[in-house]
């Protein structure tokens, strides 16, 4: 395993409750498409396949958080997705998460659909997943 996926679970780690370890960072780093774009405060981890791409992850340390960093993250990503030849982004993140959402809905993203109770919280709450949307090709059927 290379260095990228351990510094990546760590980094990980210190955004979200529930992180991903070093092996499913390996294993999805290993898998086609997929690509990572860092910076010393984040990282966003997209897979782009034929004309489209997912957003896998997006992480700011929340030290750096407010700074426009997952902005800056985000609109890397996307222009390296269109690079790859996609047309289309997609994503889903919970619907609770009020600066994730102005961070997507600012790089453009709209509502496509929902995953009703996808997100499991510690609490035993669940949250449902908004799929979100953005086309990179103007309006696509």
């Amino acid at each position: 395993m290379s260095d990228q996926a351990p510094r990546l679970a760590a980094l990980h780690a210190t955004a979200f409750d529930a992180p991903w370890d070093a092996a499913a960072f390996a294993d999805l780093l290993a898998g086609p498409g997929v690509f990572v774009v860092e910076s010393e405060a984040g990282f966003i981890l997209m897979r782009a396949v034929a004309d489209e791409a997912e957003i896998l992850t997006l992480a700011v340390r929340p030290d750096a958080r407010g700074r426009g960093e997952g902005g800056r993250l985000t609109a890397e990503g996307v222009a390296e997705a269109a690079e790859r030849g996609a047309h289309r982004v997609f994503l889903e993140v919970a619907d609770d998460n009020a600066s994730a959402l102005a961070v997507y809905r600012r790089a453009g993203f709209e509502e496509a659909g929902r995953r009703l109770r996808y997100y499991a919280r510690a609490d035993g709450s669940r949250r449902d997943a908004m799929l979100l949307t953005l086309n990179l090709t103007g309006r696509l059927p």
